[in-house]
């Protein structure tokens, strides 16, 4: 069922880009009077699942679920419909049209992405506001993995800087570590400050765990729910119960008892707890996983999240701020991949976008998820490739700057190529994936 719910949101985030991002083509074309034949949802080969006719243009729906189209009238695009080419240009034909028209029409897709994130940026911006957890918060200082411990980093620490730039939100540090290629981390470490210095080459082993885990917050082990079979609510454990330590061992923090316990597997130890004001020793067996079934209480019991309140005016200038960054983000994660060794590996298709979706429907994370994916499409569609919207921008502005155009042969076989690229970079994605699976 988490599956399904993860397509199920993936389909739909990707139905409404692409519908508008092929509305802002068609909307730019009806503006300079320009034939629009056909409007479909997903790809229609050899037949469709769905089509009506209204006016000049067909509109349907397609059953190969990698994008859409707008087939306009004398131009060459993917349909490679080149017996409209050999006919006399006709005066509703995007080819009749001004160079300045036509870079306007291809432009109209991506500029319409980039409307729809900012858009989708500032209701949710003026109906939730923003949520959280202030950098300065983390009175414990933070936990790390092995990786985070490769990197210099150690269980306890408090994160002041990065490259000596204070982080507001905490979560956005490995972000900020990774895109903008971090040097140095600054921490205390009790009570002396530590420039911890980021090995050479080790932004590309944080780019291909594709977690931020290696960084987290660090809090004390609370009970607050059990699984289902918990050994621990077996043994007698109770929900706000504070976990101290297994058998003599002292273990203040989640992180120190998750470390240890998987040590005692098919073993029985005794947990230590405080209890209101008792302390106490229970005896719990643990399970050949090393859990004992145990959830512990969230950051918001130990720290002050920030809430930041909007009102339409003030969600305006926040949700462009929003969506530049969020260009900016991409570009930068863009360069990632030829400056970084072995970045290639993470690029992911189909399978990596929709595990960025939750296991359970989440329309605010859902809302957010596709003012993301709108940026990326903007961006991958503006790419100086043939077959992309980038590809004719190419072409369109070669043709202003030089006043000559080039040769209906010429663009053909560069659809030809870039439509050859294209399915090369996915075939490459979507394999990555796959590759993925099996490792």
């Amino acid at each position: 069922m988490e599956i399904v719910i993860k397509v199920v949101q993936l389909l739909l985030s990707l139905s409404i880009l692409v519908i508008f991002h092929e509305l802002g083509h068609f909307i730019a074309a009806k503006i300079f009077k320009t034939r629009v034949e056909k409007f479909y949802l997903f790809f229609n080969p050899w037949f469709s699942l769905f089509k009506f006719k209204k006016g000049e243009t067909e509109y349907g729906l397609g059953w190969l679920p990698l994008g859409g189209y707008v087939k306009i009238s004398g131009m060459i695009d993917e349909s490679m419909d080149m017996e409209q080419m050999k006919k006399p240009p006709q005066p509703w034909e995007f080819r009749s049209k001004p160079a300045w028209q036509r870079l306007i029409i291809m432009l109209g897709g991506v500029t319409v992405n980039v409307l729809l994130a900012i858009v989708i940026y500032i209701v949710m911006l003026s109906v939730l506001g923003e949520q959280y957890l202030p950098t300065s918060e983390l009175k414990y200082g933070i936990s790390v993995d092995s990786l985070g411990y490769e990197m210099g980093l150690r269980n306890g620490d408090k994160i002041l800087s990065v490259d000596q730039k204070p982080v507001e939100d905490f979560a956005t540090i490995p972000k900020v570590i990774i895109l903008e290629q971090a040097k140095t981390i600054q921490v205390m470490r009790g009570e002396k400050e530590v420039d911890v210095q980021i090995p050479k080459g080790f932004i590309g082993k944080l780019i291909n765990q594709k977690t931020a885990d290696f960084i987290s917050f660090r809090i004390p082990f609370e009970v607050g729910a059990f699984t289902k079979s918990s050994p621990a609510k077996t043994a007698g454990l109770q929900v706000n119960d504070r976990i101290i330590g297994i058998n003599d061992s002292i273990l203040t923090f989640f992180d120190q008892f998750h470390a240890a316990i998987g040590h005692f597997r098919n073993k029985e130890v005794r947990i230590m707890l405080v209890r209101g004001s008792d302390t106490l020793k229970l005896p719990v067996q643990v399970p050949k996983e090393g859990l004992i079934g145990v959830y512990p209480k969230g950051p918001v019991n130990y720290f002050s999240l920030k809430d930041k309140k909007y009102n339409i005016l003030t969600a305006i200038p926040a949700g462009f701020g929003k969506a530049f960054d969020g260009i900016g983000n991409y570009l930068k994660s863009i360069k990632l991949l030829f400056s970084q060794e072995n970045a290639y590996e993470s690029v992911g298709g189909f399978i990596s976008i929709g595990k960025i979706f939750p296991s359970a429907w989440d329309w605010q994370v859902f809302w957010s998820l596709t003012a993301l994916l709108s940026i990326i499409l903007a961006i991958l569609n503006v790419l100086p490739i043939p077959a992309l919207d980038g590809g004719h921008v190419m072409f369109l502005l070669y043709e202003i700057i030089f006043r000559r155009k080039a040769s209906d042969k010429f663009l053909e076989y560069a659809q030809y190529v870039g439509m050859a690229i294209l399915l090369a970079l996915l075939i490459f994605a979507n394999g990555n994936d796959v590759i993925k699976l099996f490792r």
